[in-house]
């Protein structure tokens, strides 16, 4: 008996032992269940995968392409949706930026706004109101940090220096890469601006909340992620519309039924007034309603449907109607509605939710505040009276309308595949769109195995932003970036100032935008500063990219070099239109005279540019002072001294500056 119970669980354990790999094999297949029809475009593996990494990084490294070729393709693309690869050498780098983790009350807390500093130094005896930018320039200044410092306050300027360290070495060593690419992508198509004061502090949190970790989710979770936020809120001013005319915090007290006082005082206020020519004018003005409509306007034109969407100016307002009443939640100690925030405190949520306010985080719907009137938005009736879920209502509809799912594509399809993207492309991934519930990764999966990306019309026809173009030149060179900060410097040189797009729309995604004769030349100069050492902060070991193989001049170094920093590419008429460049012993000062007296490149002007030179730390200036010497002997040494001959260095900057690289 005991032999066939033996052979019983012997079979039992090799049936379990079967499952378990049929059920591995399972798993591992359902992880990737798409291919790419690349050699259908005449492509090998190789070619591949320098297109992927072209378009879904911010740039290949050395070893990227081999990397990718023995994950496999599909694979690697899978991993780079699901955005959960490691990243502890980047944490250790950004653990040296701690306030980039600070919720937006700590923000407020910390970072006051310049005119609120000089209010609470004026409260406090610190200077006299009367001296308020009249008195001298430096003797105020100092009073004003002395004041900041004792109480632990720090500019904002700082805390975008840390912002923009961040966002550099986050695009130039994460593992992450698309999910990089995507959070810029996103941040891009709901834009806010640090030239708005009012919205600026709240941006860092906004890109860390609110579309970093929506960037492959479900489309609607991002655009009412977005909505909500105290920065796009402030940008757009949807924090001020207002269905009816009552003060923010005498509205918020009549609401909760605090302060009975206040509506006994507004109540002999009209009866005394109530015959006033004036009074009543005013009151007529009242009645119209605090309504603002810029961010109705801008979620169905740029956020949704598109400017061709199908909505009317009729849609828009009655958009406006729907979301009032969305606000702010008070924050911080003296930021805003610090004024509410001890009423706020006062009342439990339960109170608040029964009265029909919605508390999340630092959003707030204000019932009071919201039209309660019946409305119409492209055709679908909000009953009266639907509160704030007739605006998440909304924002719904808007998601899952049609002309979003073409539109959203369209502007994907845009980003990584050429700037203009084949219609029926673009209706394949709008299908998917709808048929997925706005499925940011399966569009994402509809587009890279579509024929379309593969074929010669997206191959290399893509141009660098001046961001990518730095990034992408740092990565393939295996820069160590120790001030990022004045990357950022170059990167504003080139014509792109990260955070500082004014309108709403974004920077644009096309190449004509990016490239003229003075961006060109701005382009090759930084190719020349970077392979020269002339950027602080930024070290780069030239020879070790060969194997500290030294060639043997600089004809020889050009074929080497293109073909590690542009690899699976056909470069023989790039190689021929360089050559003339290399032997040029004063190339590099021309370049960069013509560039500096070439126009300026689209660079967004804003009122806070005046506090640029406050940004730099200590580091950053004693390295400024470096770049401004020019190249000459220092340059020279500097280079040679990184293991970098000045040939090769020239070499590899006219290499970076070139039209071939700045296309991806």
């Amino acid at each position: 008996m005991k032999t066939p119970v033996k052979v019983i669980y012997s079979f039992v354990f090799l049936l379990f032992i079967a499952g378990l790999c049929s059920s591995f094999e399972k798993e591992k297949s359902a992880a990737v269940r798409f291919s790419f029809p690349y050699k259908q475009a005449g492509l090998d593996e190789r070619q591949a995968a320098a297109h992927l990494l072209s378009r879904f990084t911010y740039g290949a490294r050395a070893e990227d392409i081999d990397e990718v070729v023995k994950t496999g393709l599909e694979k690697w693309f899978q991993q780079q949706l699901d955005g959960k690869l490691k990243d502890d050498s980047l944490n250790r780098m950004l653990n040296q930026y701690e306030d980039i983790n600070l919720s937006n009350t700590e923000v407020e807390n910390k970072y006051p706004r310049p005119g609120q500093a000089v209010r609470m130094a004026v409260k406090d005896g610190i200077i006299d109101k009367d001296s308020v930018n009249k008195a001298d320039g430096k003797e105020y200044r100092q009073k004003i940090k002395a004041f900041m410092d004792s109480k632990g306050y720090k500019p904002q300027q700082e805390l975008y220096r840390q912002f923009f360290n961040q966002k550099i070495l986050r695009a130039a060593y994460t593992n992450n890469q698309l999910h990089e690419l995507l959070t810029d992508f996103w941040f891009n198509h709901f834009n806010v601006s640090l030239t708005k004061n009012q919205s600026a502090s709240f941006i860092p949190a906004y890109e860390r909340d609110v579309i970093r970790p929506n960037v492959t989710g479900k489309f609607e979770t991002l655009l009412l992620a977005t909505a909500k936020s105290p920065a796009m809120l402030m940008y757009l001013d949807n924090f001020s519309s207002s269905g009816q005319q009552v003060a923010d915090n005498d509205g918020m007290q009549m609401q909760m039924g605090e302060m009975q006082t206040i509506k006994n005082r507004q109540a002999a206020r009209a009866k005394l007034m109530a015959n006033s020519p004036a009074f009543k004018k005013q009151q007529q003005k009242k009645k119209q309603g605090g309504l603002n409509e810029n961010y109705a306007r801008e979620v169905m034109e740029l956020h949704t449907l598109g400017v061709d969407g199908g909505y009317t100016q009729s849609d828009v307002t009655q958009a406006a109607r729907v979301l009032t009443g969305w606000t702010i939640a008070p924050m911080g100690d003296n930021g805003y509605g610090s004024a509410a925030k001890n009423l706020l405190n006062r009342v439990d949520e339960n109170t608040l939710e029964k009265r029909g306010f919605v508390h999340e985080g630092d959003f707030l719907f204000i019932p009071n505040r919201h039209d309660n009137g019946e409305k119409v938005v492209l055709g679908k009736r909000f009953p009266a009276h639907g509160g704030y879920e007739e605006g998440v209502t909304l924002l719904s509809m808007l998601a899952h309308h049609p002309s979003t799912a073409k539109f959203i594509s369209k502007k994907l399809a845009t980003r990584f595949v050429n700037d203009n993207p084949s219609p029926a492309l673009v209706d394949r991934m709008a299908g998917t769109f709808t048929k997925t519930d706005g499925d940011i990764k399966q569009v994402m999966i509809a587009m890279v195995t579509a024929p379309e990306f593969w074929g010669k019309d997206a191959l290399r026809e893509k141009t660098k932003s001046p961001f990518e173009l730095a990034i992408s030149a740092v990565r393939s060179l295996d820069a160590k970036i120790t001030q990022p900060y004045q990357l950022y410097t170059w990167i504003n040189k080139m014509g792109q100032r990260m955070y500082y797009y004014q309108a709403p729309t974004g920077f644009p995604d096309r190449g004509q935008y990016w490239i003229n004769t003075g961006s060109l030349l701005n382009r090759m100069n930084f190719g020349l500063a970077l392979a020269t050492q002339r950027i602080p902060g930024i070290k780069i070991n030239l020879a070790s990219l060969n194997n500290n193989h030294e060639p043997e001049s600089a004809d020889a170094a050009l074929l080497i070099y293109s073909k590690l920093i542009m690899p699976e590419r056909n470069l023989d008429e790039t190689v021929k239109r360089l050559k003339p460049m290399l032997n040029d012993p004063d190339l590099v000062n021309k370049v960069e005279t013509a560039a500096a007296k070439a126009a300026p490149p689209q660079v967004v002007e804003t009122n806070m540019a005046s506090s640029d030179s406050g940004m730099m730390n200590q580091e950053d200036k004693a390295g400024a002072k470096v770049a401004n010497r020019g190249f000459g002997k220092k340059a020279n040494k500097i280079a040679t001294a990184a293991g970098n001959n000045t040939m090769l260095a020239q070499v590899v900057g006219v290499i970076i500056g070139s039209p071939e690289f700045q296309r991806k």
